[in-house]
């Protein structure tokens, strides 16, 4: 029975692992499978985790979308992910050519280097022009159709325009939804979705919900200044953890 696949230790620690996954996305706006992906391949097939985790943003992203639907720039997001499905056959292209750990590693020193630049108290640089875009979405594109790691670009851009929080985490889940959904139909029509995919997933619900709830209360007692350190902080840990996986 599919009931057997799944052990009670399992389920709890799957929803320990999902609960702070997705509690790290609602205050940071990122950090959904920086966070659980390494820690689910732990104790699950890779089979199972990496559709498993597509679900989990796809719901997590909507939900978020919605709460700051009203900061939502729907203009600086459709330049995004334009730029991004430009990049995309790039970066599925150099999948099969340049060393997985070579791109990772100089994606991860670029994310260090600016983030320790930005929390010592340096000025970083601000782009005000929304052409910027452009540059940043190709690149997260290239980087998310070759290793799946479109975040750094894409968060790296918003931070230099200086969104305001409501605004960072709503673009933010705006174009990561828009990949999750890529991801789930891609996985659907492998046919990647499982008994035991469903069954995990019934178990990540409610920690999705409740780190939803913990994160959006937590969250009105932020204020930008520490909000942007958050996340710069946050950089940090993505950057190292890049450069060593």
């Amino acid at each position: 029975m599919i009931i057997e696949q799944l052990q009670p230790i399992t389920a709890i620690i799957v929803f320990i692992i999902i609960f702070a996954a997705i509690f790290t996305q609602t205050v940071t706006g990122f950090g959904l499978a920086l966070v659980s992906m390494p820690l689910l391949v732990l104790i699950l097939p890779i089979q199972v985790a990496t559709p498993l985790v597509a679900l989990v943003g796809g719901l997590a992203e909507a939900l978020l979308l919605l709460k700051y639907r009203e900061a939502f720039n729907f203009r600086a997001v459709l330049v995004l992910i334009a730029a991004s499905m430009v990049g995309i056959p790039f970066g599925v292209y150099l999948l099969g050519e340049v060393d997985e750990g070579i791109v990772t590693a100089v994606l991860g020193v670029m994310v260090v280097v600016y983030a320790l630049y930005a929390l010592l108290g340096f000025n970083p640089p601000q782009l005000a022009h929304r052409g910027w875009a452009v540059l940043f979405g190709l690149v997260g594109g290239i980087l998310g159709g070759a290793y799946n790691t479109s975040g750094p670009p894409v968060i790296i851009y918003g931070s230099c325009r200086r969104w305001p929080p409501a605004e960072f985490k709503s673009n933010l889940q705006g174009f990561f939804l828009v990949a999750s959904i890529t991801i789930i139909v891609t996985h659907f029509l492998n046919g990647n979705f499982t008994p035991t995919v469903w069954l995990h997933f019934l178990v990540a619900v409610p920690a999705v919900l409740l780190a939803l709830f913990v994160g959006f209360h937590l969250d009105q007692y932020l204020d930008p200044l520490r909000f942007r350190k958050i996340v710069l902080i946050a950089l940090v840990i993505l950057g190292i953890g890049l450069i060593v996986l």
